[in-house]
């Protein structure tokens, strides 16, 4: 499967883009509308990049005590139900006056949600799709969350302006409930993809077997940390510019969603073996850039170049899957996802720290030299572990 006419051609890949097209939309537009919110009242960069990447900095503890559920509820009911709580807890950060501690607790339960959901979705792709497909449909996914970044994060900035922090709030759950709409209405029925009943006890024994591999282990690092770092460089854009901030984040999808196109689609895969190297590296070079205090043109010129870079993951991905079992992969793919965005998180709370002494231009320059780091030392160990597809 290599064109976008036999993807769209399976039956059920339409409504699961359909439901991940309203999911990012509403992660978006809920992301900058909080992070605008809390920027405002605090004046705080430390607490703007948490507000935005909280709950991802919660999914280790989703991935750690509830990931066995993703492969083992229906995927359907699952993928509804994940949405509806989602949209609650949306709505819920909408309320006005609502306690610090009960917004904390609001941004745990989200992160929570979500780190079972990426597993389900990505899991659900392996079992529409035959496997050949597997790379253009987590392609196209990854397109999808590109492009509504990019419009999400201009279409928030307007809603911000336009309905206030706490109406985009509500239009995020609107959009996480027509997801669940979508799953619910159009995907069909599915046992799950492995027997016994979700617990923490199974979660650890899966993320023990999955982490025992060390061919396994290299690719989760290399998801993990450098695009992480690179996303707590993104996190600090509100102090960075608070007026084009939206920008910056449009630009940074809009590179992502340029480098998972080529990447997806039109790259060989002798080719893309070639280039995953190097699309590392891209991802945080350009970053470097802010401790020269450059134009605005020239910031967004090199955050559009470095996101091209985030192409790298999805190459990584293929990777994974060829290294699991398939009653692993759910599993595999949500710790893969709650791994990433609990990094994100960790990295949005280390690179709020830095600016808060220093710039927030010192801020990224300096996660993105962490980034570089940890690239080139993850080099040699995934060069020479080689993938064996369904490897224990």
């Amino acid at each position: 499967m290599r064109t976008y006419r036999e993807l769209f051609a399976s039956p059920e890949f339409t409504p699961l883009f359909a439901a991940a097209t309203a999911h990012s939309a509403a992660t978006t537009v809920s992301g900058l509308a909080l992070s605008t919110l809390v920027y405002t009242a605090t004046g705080s960069p430390l607490l703007s990049a948490l507000s935005m990447f909280g709950p991802s900095l919660v999914q280790v503890v989703g991935a750690t005590t509830l990931l066995s559920a993703a492969d083992r509820l229906p995927p359907r009911a699952a993928t509804a139900g994940l949405a509806l709580a989602s949209a609650a807890g949306t709505a819920a950060l909408a309320t006005p006056g609502l306690p610090g501690w009960a917004g904390v607790l609001v941004v745990v339960a989200l992160g929570l949600v979500a780190s079972v959901g990426g597993g389900v979705r990505h899991g659900l792709l392996g079992e529409i799709l035959p496997r050949d497909g597997y790379l253009i449909g987590r392609s196209v996914l990854n397109m999808t969350s590109g492009t509504m970044q990019v419009l999400g994060f201009a279409a928030g900035a307007a809603l911000v302006a336009g309905l206030s922090a706490r109406g985009t709030l509500l239009t995020g759950a609107a959009l996480h409930l027509t997801a669940a709409a979508v799953a619910y209405l159009r995907l069909s029925p599915r046992p799950p993809r492995a027997q016994g009943r979700p617990s923490v006890a199974q979660t650890w024994r899966t993320n023990a077997r999955l982490w025992s591999s060390p061919p396994r282990r290299y690719v989760y690092l290399a998801l993990w940390v450098p695009n992480g770092l690179i996303v707590g460089c993104e996190s600090l854009f509100v102090p960075y510019t608070p007026q084009n901030a939206g920008v910056l984040l449009s630009v940074a999808a809009l590179g992502m969603l340029a480098g998972d196109t080529v990447t997806g689609r039109f790259l060989s895969a002798a080719w893309r073996r070639r280039l995953e190297p190097f699309l590392r590296l891209l991802l945080a070079v350009p970053y470097l850039v802010f401790l020269l205090d450059p134009a605005f043109p020239v910031v967004a010129a090199a955050v559009l170049v470095a996101s091209y870079g985030y192409s790298a993951t999805l190459l990584l991905t293929e990777r994974l899957m060829a290294l699991t079992p398939g009653d692993m992969q759910g599993q595999a793919l949500g710790l893969h996802s709650s791994g990433m965005l609990a990094m994100q998180g960790v990295a949005a709370a280390l690179a709020g720290t830095v600016a808060q002494h220093t710039s927030p231009a010192t801020g990224m320059a300096v996660m993105a030299a962490a980034s570089i780091a940890v690239t080139l030392a993850l080099a040699p160990a995934l060069r020479t572990a080689a993938p064996k597809t369904g490897a224990l």
